[in-house]
Formats: C-alpha cells, sequence, structure tokens
C-alpha cells in the first residue's frame, strides 16, 4: 500500500481520483478548501496559496506521491491574473515542496485547452486526430498557466530534478452524478450537450469520464518506469460526446477543421489518448453511449412505475 496526496482532492475530478486510488488499497490524504463527506481519505482543509500550509502538510505524512488537481478548473470564472497567478504559482510551490521533502512522483494536471480551439481569431488544427505533438497555443490565461506548467515540468527534468514527473491533460471531466442529470462545469446537462452539438463543438467534443481519468492516475503512479520524467498525456474518452458522425459535426459547426475533418472515423475522438495506451495500457472504458443508456433505462423505468402511467 502507498500514501498519495490529492491536491483538490474534493473536486469534480478529485473526488473521482480519491475514491480510485482508495479502492485500489492506497492511503490517501487529500488537501482542498473544503471536505466532503464520505471521501475514502484524510481529508486536510487547508489553503494551498499559502506555500507552508503545502509544506506543514508533507512534513507531517510520509508521501510516495503527490496528484496535483488543485486550482482554478474553469477558465473566465476569475479575472486573467487571478487565474494565472493562482494556477502556476500552485504547481510551483507543489514541485518545490516536493523535491525538498523527498516525494517520489508528482503527476500535474493540465488541459487539452492548451491547443488553442475556440479561439476568438480563429484556429485550425494541424492534424486531426490530435495527438501530444500537435503545437500549443493559448490564448487565454487560464491556457497559458497551463502551458506555463507544462514549461515548468520540463525544465524540472532538464535540470536534474530526481522526482519522477508527468502531465496529463484530461478532457472535459463528466463526474458520476452528470450522468444522472446533474450540471456540467458549463452548466449544461449531458443530455443538452448530445441535443445542440454546438455546446461541445467550441470543445471539439472532447470529454471524459472522472472514474476512467482516475484510473489514468492510477496506471500512471503504479508504472514508474512506463513513460520517461516529464511526459505529457492526452486523457479522454474513446469517442467523441457527439451523436452524428464526429467528422461532419466538425466540419460544420468548426470550418476551420473541414479539411481535416474526413480523417476522423464516424465516432472517433479528436484528441487521442494512443500514447496513454500504448505506455501505460490505459484506454478509457465508459462513454456517453454505456453511461447515458442506463441513465435513459432507469429514467423509463421510474416512469412506468409512476402512479397512473
Amino acid at each position: 500500500m502507498s500514501r498519495y496526496l490529492v491536491t483538490g482532492g474534493a473536486g469534480r475530478l478529485g473526488r473521482s481520483v480519491v475514491t480510485g486510488l482508495a479502492q485500489a488499497g492506497h492511503d490517501v490524504v487529500s488537501v482542498d478548501r473544503l471536505s466532503v463527506d464520505g471521501l475514502p481519505a484524510t481529508q486536510l482543509v487547508r489553503d494551498l496559496t499559502d506555500a507552508g500550509a503545502l509544506r506543514a502538510v508533507l512534513a507531517e505524512h510520509e508521501l510516495d506521491a503527490i496528484v496535483h488537481l488543485a486550482g482554478i478548473a474553469v477558465p473566465f470564472s476569475a479575472p486573467d491574473d487571478v487565474i494565472f497567478q493562482t494556477n502556476t504559482s500552485l504547481s510551483y510551490t507543489v514541485l518545490e515542496a516536493a523535491r525538498e521533502a523527498g516525494v517520489g512522483a508528482v503527476l500535474l494536471c493540465s488541459s487539452p485547452t492548451v491547443i488553442g480551439y475556440n479561439a476568438p481569431e480563429g484556429w485550425a488544427p494541424t492534424d486531426l486526430p490530435i495527438t501530444e505533438d500537435h503545437p500549443v497555443a493559448p490564448w487565454n490565461a487560464y491556457a497559458l498557466a497551463k502551458v506555463a506548467i507544462e514549461d515548468l515540468v520540463a525544465a524540472q527534468v532538464r535540470i536534474g530534478n530526481p522526482t519522477r514527473l508527468g502531465v496529463f491533460r484530461p478532457c472535459f471531466v463528466i463526474s458520476p452524478e452528470e450522468w444522472d442529470g446533474a450540471p456540467t462545469q458549463q452548466g449544461h446537462t449531458i443530455r443538452e450537450r448530445l441535443d445542440d452539438p454546438a455546446l461541445a463543438a467550441v470543445s471539439l467534443f472532447n470529454y471524459v469520464d472522472a472514474r476512467d481519468a482516475a484510473d489514468f492516475v492510477l496506471a500512471w503512479l503504479s508504472l514508474p518506469d512506463a513513460a520517461p520524467s516529464g511526459t505529457v498525456f492526452f486523457v479522454g474518452a474513446a469517442d467523441s460526446l457527439v451523436a452524428e458522425p464526429v467528422g461532419d459535426a466538425l466540419a460544420r459547426l468548426v470550418p476551420e477543421t473541414a479539411a481535416l475533418a474526413g480523417r476522423l472515423g464516424p465516432r472517433d475522438p479528436v484528441f487521442s489518448s494512443d500514447r496513454a495506451e500504448r505506455l501505460l495500457g490505459w484506454r478509457a472504458r465508459r462513454s456517453w453511449r454505456t453511461e447515458r443508456t442506463e441513465l435513459a433505462e432507469r429514467a423509463e423505468l421510474a416512469e412506468r412505475a409512476e402512479p397512473g402511467a
């Protein structure tokens, strides 16, 4: 059994990561600004913008690794300077504190937004599907901060930081309750995003079930020799969040992709997770087709059970 620290463990993704690690038999410490009832972890309520608070946690707990998820999770949800300052400084503090404390590994959370889609001045992919080798083109503070975090990790590898480092770019995270109709981080339900493809087109139909992302985290932690330190991974579902063939939807709703959209099969993801599958053996097991179908069946049964139905 290993002991892992998850920053942001009470968040949309963090809850599933904590739960997945605990179910795999590991001891988990969650650090967040709030606690969550029933979370299978030692929960510490701390403000990690205070660097001393994190160092105190690391001094108190002997850890095998840190999974760093804490930060402002939604673009434009705070002023640009606050988003950039908060997200970059948190990551820098985590990396420095982990190195000082001798923590063996740190996995940091980035985002597909580093690619630059949905830019107000237009954007076009250089290839489809999009892989980790695609050029980054951040255009807002959130994406700029994520690129800075990835660059910070690369710099740490170059200077010989002995901590094993990794970066993952989880696609649009869908937590388990969101399959049951809870609003997503953009305020729409999954049904609304499927009924109106334009809602998901702005992010190129990318998504991932939070439990699948948690499985990726576990795979990365469990296979220390599978990928060089500093490797970046896309982590997404094995299909796209759209009912019609994804190439057709892209060409219609994101015209800048039209020249390359035909390279995608009808159900292909726009963002490839092949690197994660090749190096770590990870592949998403859940999709809107499996989870939403189950939801629809449960809803139909409930309607039939109602008086007068």
